[in-house]
């Protein structure tokens, strides 16, 4: 059983963007001992839900519910998004669309 921590930030997205923080899963150096610097590495896909927009607008003016919670764990597109730095911690924020899946 895993435990989420619950993260207050001061950014509120708009419409249908989330802000996301991704979850580091990747080891520092590779098998054979070699040290990858961090601009050589992938960004992570899987990524924890820390805030949630107003939702998208149907034909009507009425706000679609969405698909992902705060604390959720996701996997989202790797070149989607755009990058925010607050308070020195580096978050993602995604359209609903981005987001391919949640891990259970």
């Amino acid at each position: 059983m895993s435990t989420t921590k619950s993260v207050s930030v001061n950014i509120k997205p708009l419409g249908d963007r989330v802000l996301i923080k991704h979850i580091d899963t990747e080891e520092e150096q590779s098998l054979g001992g070699i040290i990858i610097p961090d601009t050589a590495k992938e960004k992570p896909q899987e990524a924890e839900v820390v805030a949630l927009g107003t939702g998208k607008k149907d034909d009507d003016g009425k706000a679609q519910p969405f698909d992902v919670k705060v604390g959720d764990k996701v996997i989202v597109s790797k070149y989607g998004g755009t990058e925010v730095k607050l308070d020195g911690e580096k978050y993602l924020l995604v359209r609903e669309d981005d987001i391919l899946a949640v891990v259970s």
